[in-house]
C-alpha cells in the first residue's frame, strides 16, 4: 500500500508543503484541481487523514461523495476514483486506455463501487482522468 509523503498528523500539508513535496508534478496536480472545479465549481476541497498507516490524501467531494483523492507520494502523486456500475459502463464504452478499463475491471468491487489509482508521472495522462472526471460526475 502506498504512502502518503505527509505522515504527521498534525501537521495539515499546506500548499507550499504541496508545491515543494511534488516539484514539477505540481502543475499536473493543480490541473486536475482545476479541471474539477471547471466541471463542478460547488466542489469542496480537504485533506483526509484515514489514518497513521497511509497519511494525508487530498479529495474534492460534492454534496454527498468524493468526486475525486489526490494521493501525494513525493516527487509523484495518484489520482484516485471510486466508480459504481452505471459509471464503469460507461467507462468500459469511453475512450479511456485499455490500461485503466482492464484495471477497473479487476478490481474488488466493495459496496461504493470499484477503485482505481492511477500514477501520474506526466501530461500523458490528463486526457483520460479528464474522462473520469467526467463520468464520476455523471454518475
Amino acid at each position: 500500500m502506498e504512502q502518503s509523503i505527509f505522515m504527521e498528523k498534525s501537521q495539515i500539508p499546506t500548499d507550499d508543503d504541496l508545491r515543494r513535496a511534488l516539484g514539477d508534478k505540481y502543475e499536473l496536480w493543480m490541473a486536475i484541481r482545476e479541471r474539477v472545479f471547471e466541471k463542478y465549481p460547488e466542489g469542496c476541497e480537504e485533506w483526509n487523514f484515514p489514518g497513521k498507516k497511509y497519511g494525508w490524501s487530498f479529495r474534492i467531494k460534492d454534496k454527498k461523495r468524493a468526486i475525486i483523492y489526490l494521493l501525494p507520494m513525493g516527487h509523484a502523486f495518484l489520482a484516485a476514483f471510486v466508480f459504481g456500475g452505471r459509471a464503469l459502463e460507461a467507462i468500459l464504452k469511453s475512450e479511456v486506455s485499455e490500461q485503466i478499463k482492464s484495471d477497473l475491471e479487476g478490481a474488488k468491487v466493495y459496496a461504493e463501487g470499484r477503485g482505481i489509482r492511477i500514477p501520474v508521472p506526466d501530461r500523458s495522462s490528463l486526457k483520460d482522468i479528464s474522462i473520469l472526471i467526467d463520468i464520476k460526475l455523471a454518475f
